[in-house]
């Protein structure tokens, strides 16, 4: 009997070495199990022109140790053979070294939309020089809407497009929205970190575009986010939410920072349909 318990307890142990091992590996596999979040936006202040846009969101690219160039390149692939009409970027191009900066510009040059490609910086993007990012974006025919609107024209519709700086490392200025649109107008707003919603001082905003957490990187089995950069306790951490008439999408990112591990969070193109309701 003592024999049986004894060979019990060795079997037990071996089964969850082997779990934890395998758990381990896992981490390392995910960040390379790239998918595609599908999300549909209905409102009834998409011009009737905008109606079944296509929206194509990546951010967080990081590129550097943890995510070589040539997985950039898969992305930009994939990203283009979805079709969209529009990309856009939400910032964290290069991880921790500016020699990163010009290469990662110049694979996002492949990315293919017939209204154009925009973005904003991140974070890591203002540490790493956001003066060398702004330049090579513009090198690229990457259009960075830090603070800025623009128009979007679609048969006789259009659509306001515009962006605020990044929410730890730069000036998040609101006020060409405020300025720029007027009551029925849809708008679409790029900020790398999705909390900046919670100090947001305008009502015009319907779509809101973030990344920055990573969907928490690490989860408790993609329920709990074990650590999250984020001033509101993880709010706001992976999907879509709503908050005072504006929809907030925000992504889980396509590359990894720190550690070149994913756990139960894996790594998004986001794709987006508009809906004219």
């Amino acid at each position: 009997m003592d024999g049986q318990k004894t060979s019990f307890k060795t079997r037990l142990a071996c089964f969850l070495l082997a779990f934890v091992l395998s758990l381990g590996a896992y981490a390392f596999i995910e960040p390379r199990m790239l998918l595609v979040r599908e999300y549909t936006v209905g409102s009834a202040r998409v011009p009737e022109a905008f109606d079944g846009l296509s929206i194509a969101f990546v951010a967080d690219l990081h590129l550097g140790d943890y995510f070589p160039l040539s997985a950039v390149r898969d992305m930009v692939a994939r990203v283009n053979a979805l079709r969209p009409d529009l990309v856009l970027l939400g910032g964290d191009y290069v991880g921790y070294d500016a020699k990163h900066i010009a290469p990662a510009f110049e694979a996002l040059s492949g990315l293919c939309a017939p209204m154009g490609v925009y973005g904003v910086l991140g974070n890591h993007d203002n540490w790493m020089g956001a003066d060398l990012c702004r330049a090579e974006a513009a090198r690229h025919g990457i259009t960075l809407v830090d603070n800025r609107m623009l128009w979007l024209e679609r048969g006789r519709g259009r659509v306001a497009l515009a962006g605020v700086g990044d929410l730890d490392t730069d000036v998040c200025d609101i006020t060409p929205v405020q300025r720029g649109t007027k009551d029925g107008d849809y708008v679409v707003l790029l900020s790398h970190n999705p909390d900046y919603i919670e100090q947001m001082q305008s009502e015009k905003v319907d779509l809101m575009l973030s990344g920055h957490m990573h969907g928490g990187q690490v989860t408790l089995f993609g329920l709990v986010p074990l650590v999250v950069p984020s001033r509101t306790g993880g709010k706001y951490v992976s999907g879509m939410y709503q908050k005072d008439g504006t929809t907030l999408i925000v992504t889980n990112g396509v590359g990894v920072s720190v550690f070149p591990v994913r756990f139960c969070a894996p790594p998004q193109i986001v794709h987006i349909t508009l809906k004219r309701e």
